[in-house]
Order: structure tokens, then C-alpha cells, then sequence
């Protein structure tokens, strides 16, 4: 929105041209997402606490947990408000990735309030049903996959699979698997970070380590000479993301500011289903799906162990693990909550700098 302003405004000063920049403005999308997270966030904690939005706890969890009955909730609420005010003040508005990251993390998020509404105002206590949920989420993912492929301005790049660390190494997807594939990677990766997000600060530190990284693709991906010299794919218009990349990663140290140990809000669901469609999203648009389920790798593995631990609950009466998701276990084991949480960020950033190498070894 501010971009055409500045345009118009360059007309008669040229020191308004620094807007038209594209790291410029994704500094100050970064920064307004913070300072919105830093003024709103002590007043939707307080409006939570009065209205007696506070987290329920399961009976079956660690004891350590009892505690945090009755911390707010619904917390992401102030995530999705700082991303969507900057990226709309900071971002090209013509541009369709804009839009379709965007759009997909707001409906993701709106499925998300409405399970958390359901759970902590009328308190139902399974919420959204496991089919309703899964349905509108695929709906949700299948609506960006085919906004993606119906918007596509050079097919033979947005439309194939890039395998990282080869050099012009692609696999071209057709109609249905391409679909298939950024149906899964997107409600996949909601999901995955849903799972995470149970210990205080767990979820939204690596959300915004890999959204960062997931900027820097988007930045070099956008650039017609950046991509030719580190030999990865040119989608136009791409690097408009970075703007909504730093909104993300603004907002998420601004709402972590809240949220670490011991937290005075939690994100909820319409924070941590919204946020993994926004990864997911992005990564698709950039083509780096699988380098995000590197860089991801701890939200995976989070899913993984849910997986595992259902599975052989099922077939074979025993669980492999204490508890799951992953976290549960090493609490469980004896690891103190912020040990869980700081090795989990520390792995994040492993993963973050593994996934970002991808640029230069091919």
C-alpha cells in the first residue's frame, strides 16, 4: 500500500525512492509486526484474561503442566493481525504470491479460532471435529495449490519439484501431482506445527528461524541475477514474499516477547495452524518444498513421533515413546521444559543454516 504512496510522493522528493526497495521495506515490515506485537499484545492478554480464555490442560499430561491451566489463549489472534497490517502497509499489492500467502494463512488461522472458540467460549471440549478440521484445512490447501497453478507465469519452473543440492536437477509435476503435492505440503506443515506448539516458546521460535531462511529463497528467487548465479530457479514476482517473510518473523519475536518461559499467552491454534500454512505456502511459491521439511526438520520429526506412536499403539498394544509428540517424551524423561525448548531452537538453527547451504552446494 505505502509503495504506491511513495511512488507518487518521489515525484517531488527523490529521498522517498528508498521505499521503492525491496529489503528496505521488508526491514520496516519486520519492525512494524514487532511494534504492533509490543502495543497490542498486553492488551489481548488482558481482554483474554477477563473473558476467562485460558488453556485447558489434559489430564493425561505431564504434571509439570497443571500450572498453565487458565493462561490466555487464542494468542495468535496477535500474530495474525501483526502480519496481515504489515504485509498490507509494506508489500506490493499487485502481486499475486502476496495474496496467496496471505489469504492461505488467514483461512488457515480462521479454522483455527473456530476450534479454539469451540473449545474455550462454549467450551466443547473436542472442539472442531478431527473431519471437520481436516476438511476445511485440505480445502484451504487445495484452493492456494490451484491458485498457484492457474497463476503461474513461467509453468515449467513453478510447476516441477526442485531437488536440492543437485545442480538443475527438477522433476516437472503434472496437473493432479502438483496439486497433490502443495495440498500435502501445505495442510501437512499446519499440522505439524499445531503438534509442536506445547511447550512455551516451542513452536514460534523455529516458525520464524525458518520463515527468515524461507525469505532469503524468496529474495534470491525473485532476482533474475541471483537466481541465474546460485542456479536455482527465477519465479517472478517471488521476492515479494521476503516482505511478508519479515512480517512473520516480526510478529513472532514480538509474540514471543509474550510467550516464552513461562508464558503469558498461548498462540492457539489460530496462531500455530495459521503459521504452518504461511511456511508452506511460501516454500511452495519459491519451489523449496523439500528444503523446508529440512529446515523444518524439528516440526517433522514432532509429527513423526505421533505417527509412530499411534501406529504401533494400534498394531502392537505399546508406545515407543513416554509420551508423544516428541517433547512430552524428554520432559518426561526428566529434562527440564526450557532445556526441551532451547535445544529444540538450537537444532532449528542447525537445520535453518543445512537447508540455507542448499543455495551454494549443488
Amino acid at each position: 500500500m505505502l509503495i504506491t504512496v511513495a511512488e507518487h510522493l518521489t515525484r517531488y522528493y527523490t529521498g522517498f525512492n528508498v521505499f521503492s526497495y525491496l529489503t528496505t521495506r521488508a526491514i520496516l515490515s519486520a519492525l512494524t509486526a514487532l511494534v504492533l506485537s509490543f502495543a497490542v499484545g498486553p492488551l489481548l492478554i488482558q481482554k483474554l484474561t477477563l473473558q476467562k480464555i485460558g488453556q485447558q490442560i489434559r489430564e493425561v499430561g505431564p504434571e509439570s503442566h497443571l500450572p498453565k491451566a487458565g493462561t490466555p489463549t487464542m494468542g495468535g489472534a496477535l500474530i495474525l493481525l501483526a502480519i496481515a497490517i504489515s504485509t498490507l502497509l509494506w508489500a506490493n499489492l499487485s502481486n499475486r504470491f502476496v495474496w496467496i500467502a496471505l489469504g492461505g494463512t488467514l483461512f488457515f488461522g480462521v479454522i483455527g479460532f473456530v476450534d479454539d472458540y469451540k473449545k474455550l467460549v462454549v467450551k466443547n471440549s473436542k472442539g472442531l471435529s478431527a473431519s471437520s478440521k481436516f476438511f476445511w484445512q485440505i480445502v484451504g490447501a487445495l484452493g492456494t495449490a490451484l491458485a498457484f497453478y492457474f497463476t503461474a507465469e513461467n509453468p515449467d519452473v513453478e510447476r516441477a519439484l526442485l531437488i536440492p543440492y543437485l545442480k538443475d536437477v527438477s522433476i516437472p509435476l503434472g496437473t493432479i501431482p502438483y496439486v497433490v503435492v502443495v495440498t500435502l505440503v501445505v495442510s501437512g506443515f499446519s499440522n505439524a506445527v499445531n503438534l509442536t506448539d506445547g511447550l512455551d516458546g516451542l513452536a514460534i521460535m523455529p516458525a520464524v528461524l525458518v520463515g527468515t531462511a524461507l525469505g532469503v529463497f524468496a529474495y534470491a528467487a525473485g532476482n533474475v541475477i541471483y537466481s541465474a548465479y546460485l542456479g536455482i530457479p527465477y519465479v517472478v514476482g517471488s521476492g515479494e514474499l521476503l516482505v511478508f517473510c519479515a512480517a512473520l518473523a516480526g510478529a513472532g519475536l514480538g509474540f514471543l516477547w509474550f510467550n516464552t518461559y513461562p508464558a503469558q499467552v498461548f498462540m492457539g491454534d489460530i496462531g500455530a495452524l495459521a503459521l504452518g500454512a504461511a511456511l508452506g505456502l511460501v516454500a511452495v511459491a519459491v519451489r523449496q518444498e523439500l528444503v523446508l521439511f529440512i529446515m523444518g526438520g524439528v516440526f517433522v520429526v514432532e509429527t513423526v513421533s505421533v505417527i509412530i506412536q499411534v501406529a504401533s499403539y494400534k498394531m502392537t498394544g505399546r508406545r515407543i515413546f513416554r509420551m508423544a509428540p516428541l517433547h512430552h517424551h524428554f520432559e518426561l524423561k526428566g529434562w527440564a521444559e526450557p532445556k526441551v525448548i532451547v535445544r529444540f531452537w538450537i537444532i532449528t538453527v542447525i537445520l535453518v543454516l543445512i537447508g540455507l547451504a542448499s543455495l551454494k552446494i549443488r
